[in-house]
């Protein structure tokens, strides 16, 4: 399998005429881009709902009584997951460019 795997990347690192660590960056950058994508697009739509720009920003909302918890209580859990998980693939492609 990882032969077959090999075969196939070389044959593509090949027909791009690119090295294979140039395409190795390039195929990660582009997987990193399109996770950021993804997950910036859900937290902008949950931002959007509540007329929040953070989950900060959700958390003073409570703190305030803007928004009540009951009802929204797990769109807070997943935008904290969210901005987290955004947070960590931005800092991976920041160390993959500077590469």
């Amino acid at each position: 399998m990882i032969a077959e795997v090999n075969l196939v990347f070389k044959s593509v690192a090949d027909e791009l005429c690119l090295s294979e660590p140039e395409l190795i960056t390039q195929s990660l950058r582009a997987l990193l881009e399109s996770q950021l994508i993804k997950i910036n697009a859900q937290i902008l739509a949950i931002h959007g709902e509540y007329g929040i720009r953070s989950v900060e920003e959700m958390d003073a909302f409570y703190r305030n009584g803007k928004l009540e918890e009951a009802d929204s209580w797990r769109d807070f859990q997943r935008l904290d997951h969210l901005e987290f998980e955004r947070d960590k693939l931005e800092i991976l492609f920041r160390t993959l460019v500077s590469v």
